[in-house]
């Protein structure tokens, strides 16, 4: 639903922002399909015709092929889209043109063959990694590495018969699946989806392989476990490295943390004797291995999920970045749940592993901090994701000082030294060896930490310092 006339005057006189393009006239209408491009590519927006640089709603003159010409420039974006076009009538006979933008389902957009993303209240070229991460990400429900099916010379018969049998007995158990007619291995893959046309799929033998078959055909089915003395990895305590099917490489990993979770103490006011349990909470920690066996990137050979512990920290890390737009900070709140291997997430919700769809981060959360431990961090990093448990006399990183580049500590000084400015001085006491792009790019990342903050719309805009 388009907002009302009232609503956009309101958003406007906030200033331009990743949802919101402002331009004087249509004369300027392929600047702002680039910016619809962009919109499509990251969260949708508006892009209005008619303001002023400075925010004065002024409007334009409208004639009858003024929006035709408008979404005859939009009908360039491949795939196509089609925005809702309006006109809004204002003071005297002027009106406003205003495109909503809704967040395109085919990403990546391209306007004349070159996609562009949003950042901050700036449109730019997205880069070739940008683009193929989303790219993969559309094709992803379609063809994947887990619903590909297998080499050609696996058979059932490399396939773990009782682990089949187990996790369908407990489906049926937990009311997950209904009772087959058939306990025949080739009958429960079919019905678990995990047979096409009587090949198996790459997911089967992720899920029930044997270990010397995975050992020679899909080497990343690997776990590695580890027990550090100190803080890094200097010094091992213990080192191990198990090949095996998913569900073997959970068995293993919680036998691990059986052996080398540390004991927390603790006394109750109406007992004597001391409490010993573990120090992370074996629950948690088994939500996060089951998330890194589902969520990891079974493409990467050489990937392996690993299971660390430290003397102040645990530390469960899976090969492959986040997708879907989820970023570390959208796991620790309600969120749709998008499994990057849909099969493989599927088995281990009906084997009861995974108890809820897209809850797994908020009980991890749940979990922990009942047991007198900080909030658990997500990092993602060096194209893997990281899920720390911290020791309950840890300080989280996240209220460690921000770690900024020398460009981003050299912007924060000018603007404390100068005041509120335009991006043209910020850019100019730099010089010609960083480039304004550079310069806005690393506004966009200030701003998102709440560091800095922009007043204004496009050359009129003013940047100025929130903290510090």
């Amino acid at each position: 639903m388009l907002l009302s006339p009232e609503q956009i005057v309101q958003l406007i006189s906030l200033g331009e922002s990743e949802n919101l393009e402002c331009k004087l006239t249509t004369g300027a209408r392929k600047e702002a399909t680039q910016t619809v491009c962009a919109m499509l590519n990251r969260n949708g927006g508006l892009v209005v015709f008619g303001v002023k640089p400075d925010g004065q709603v002024v409007g334009q003159d409208v004639g009858d092929n003024t929006v035709e010409k408008v979404s005859t420039e939009i009908q360039k974006i491949e795939p196509s889209a089609y925005p809702k076009i309006e006109r809004i009538k204002i003071a005297g006979n002027k009106e406003l043109i205003v495109v909503q933008v809704h967040s395109g389902p085919l990403k990546p957009y391209r306007y004349k063959g070159v996609p562009y993303l949003r950042v901050g209240n700036t449109t730019q070229i997205m880069s070739g990694d940008e683009y193929n991460r989303m790219l993969l990400e559309r094709l992803h429900s379609e063809k994947r590495w887990e619903n590909q099916t297998a080499e050609e010379w696996w058979t059932i018969d490399d396939l773990d018969h009782a682990e089949i049998r187990n996790t369908v007995s407990e489906a049926v158990r937990l009311g997950r699946l209904n009772e087959p007619e058939s306990r025949n291995p080739e009958d429960l893959l079919r019905g678990l989806g995990l047979l096409r046309d009587g090949v198996l799929l790459r997911a089967a033998a992720v899920l029930f392989g044997k270990e010397e078959r995975l050992r020679l055909e899909m080497p990343q089915c690997l776990l590695k476990v580890a027990k550090f003395r100190g803080l890094d990895r200097s010094e091992f305590i213990d080192n191990r490295q198990f090949t095996g099917n998913a569900f073997s490489l959970l068995f293993k990993a919680m036998n691990f943390l059986i052996d080398n979770n540390p004991i927390a103490s603790r006394f109750e006011p109406t007992k004597i004797e001391r409490i010993d349990e573990p120090l992370y909470p074996p629950l948690a920690v088994r939500e996060a291995l089951a998330n890194a066996i589902c969520h990891r990137d079974y493409t990467m050979g050489g990937g392996s999920i690993g299971l660390a512990v430290y003397d102040n920290r645990l530390e469960v890390t899976s090969p492959g970045g986040l997708h879907f737009g989820l970023t570390p900070e959208a796991l620790f709140q309600p969120h749709e749940s998008r499994p990057w291997n849909p099969l493989i997430a599927r088995a281990f919700y009906i084997r009861g592993i995974i108890e809820e769809w897209g809850r797994g981060t908020l009980k991890i959360v749940d979990w922990s901090t009942a047991s007198g431990l900080p909030h658990p961090e997500i990092k993602e990093e060096n194209n893997s994701v990281t899920v720390r448990f911290l020791s309950s006399d840890t300080k989280p990183s996240q209220e460690q000082p921000y770690v900024l580049t020398k460009q981003q500590e050299e912007i924060l000084k000018l603007l404390k030294s100068k005041g509120a400015l335009p991006l043209r001085d910020i850019h100019a006491a730099f010089g010609v060896q960083v480039s304004k792009r550079r310069i806005r790019e690393e506004l966009a990342i200030l701003k998102k930490k709440k560091l800095v903050k922009s007043k204004g719309i496009a050359k009129n805009a003013r940047w100025y310092l929130l903290r510090g």
